[in-house]
């Protein structure tokens, strides 16, 4: 039996829907790490993880101006691992099911983007790859084979432990990548992900990747910077470590996104 809207709020009475009483149960605010059936697993900012059980009554609705969204009501296919979400939850014997789950449309758009990666960003930005079509083929058709880039430049943006929230410096440093990297004939930018070696790994994981996609869409965004003109953003969890993880000024450094402007080595050259 599913959770109706009416049973959702009357969460002091003697609801039975899984086989006991639905009480009150807490709020959780995480990232979604995993999906399995009607369960989603979120994981907390300390690592810790809950699982929710998603129910065919459970509210689902994004905030925001993601394609133009104000307040819209979404379905749980568009619960995706990435998703940072706040879930109103109900308990019974057997866990937690969620009576409303809460996220911001630019998260959504942010994890879409991460799952589909290059391709997706193509499909989404259609109309800038239509209007640049033959520059974007040109510079696809000599980079097609060619895995050998000279780095141009780097700019590395740095984060507080477990947060992806980009600083006022940070939004200056990328956009002057970006400035720096449009001077150049067919640059192409790399955006990679990192986090210092508390937390869990599948969490650093995701945290990584949370952090890349938060830079690639400033990048996109507020420094004007085409999406055919960047390879796959990668989050890297606890790889390739700046510094030494044993102290705070160590993670801090690594605590970061690496913005790299590469050019082919080929495109050089010819």
């Amino acid at each position: 039996m599913s959770l109706s809207a009416q049973e959702v709020e009357a969460t002091d009475s003697n609801i039975d829907v899984y086989g006991s009483a639905l009480t009150e149960g807490p709020e959780v605010e995480g990232i979604i790490t995993s999906r399995s059936g009607d369960k989603i697993r979120v994981t907390l900012e300390n690592g810790t993880t809950t699982d929710i059980i998603i129910d065919e009554g459970t509210e689902i609705r994004a905030t925001g101006g993601f394609l133009g969204m104000s307040s819209k009501k979404l379905t749980s296919r568009q619960l995706l691992n990435g998703l940072p979400v706040e879930v109103d939850t109900l308990q019974f014997d057997g866990g937690l099911v969620a009576s409303r789950v809460k996220l911001k449309a630019s998260d959504l758009e942010t994890a879409a983007m991460i799952r589909g990666a290059t391709a997706q960003q193509f499909a989404e930005q259609r109309e800038d790859i239509d209007a640049n079509t033959a520059a974007a083929e040109a510079l696809r058709g000599r980079m097609a084979n060619i895995d050998q880039y000279n780095v141009r430049g780097v700019t590395n943006v740095y984060f507080d432990s477990g947060k992806w929230n980009i600083s006022a410096e940070g939004e200056r440093e990328i956009c002057e990548i970006a400035s720096q990297a449009e001077a150049m004939d067919n640059a192409l930018l790399l955006v990679v992900g990192y986090t210092d070696s508390d937390g869990d790994e599948d969490y650093n994981q995701v945290l990584s990747e949370r952090r890349a996609g938060r830079v690639t869409n400033y990048l996109q965004q507020k420094c004007g910077w085409k999406p055919w003109r960047m390879l796959t953003p990668t989050g890297m969890s606890e790889s390739d470590p700046a510094a030494d993880n044993s102290t705070p000024e160590g993670k801090a450094q690594n605590r970061r996104v690496s913005v790299n402007i590469l050019v082919s080595k080929a495109t050089e050259e010819g």
